[in-house]
C-alpha cells in the first residue's frame, strides 16, 4: 500500500437501535445501525417488532384468496 493515501483504521464502537454495542475495526469512530445479530429475525427466529409490514401481508392474502375463489 502506498503511504500516505488510505484513511486510517481504527476501533469503532458500533451500537444497535436495540442496545446492543460491540467494538470493530474501521476507518469510522462511530457507527450506528438499526438491526445487529441480536435483534435480526433471521438470527433470533422471530418476527422483527422495530419495522411494520403497513398491511401488506393481509393485503396479499385478501388478493390471494379473491384469485382463489375466482379460478374455482
Amino acid at each position: 500500500m502506498r503511504p500516505g493515501i488510505h484513511p486510517d483504521y481504527q476501533e469503532a464502537q458500533v451500537t444497535c437501535v436495540c442496545g446492543e454495542s460491540f467494538t470493530t475495526r474501521s476507518t469510522k469512530k462511530e457507527i450506528r445501525v438499526e438491526v445487529c445479530s441480536k435483534c435480526h429475525p433471521f438470527y433470533t427466529g422471530q418476527r422483527q417488532t422495530v419495522a411494520s409490514t403497513g398491511g401488506r401481508i393481509e393485503r396479499f392474502m385478501k388478493r390471494y384468496e379473491k384469485r382463489a375463489s375466482d379460478a374455482n
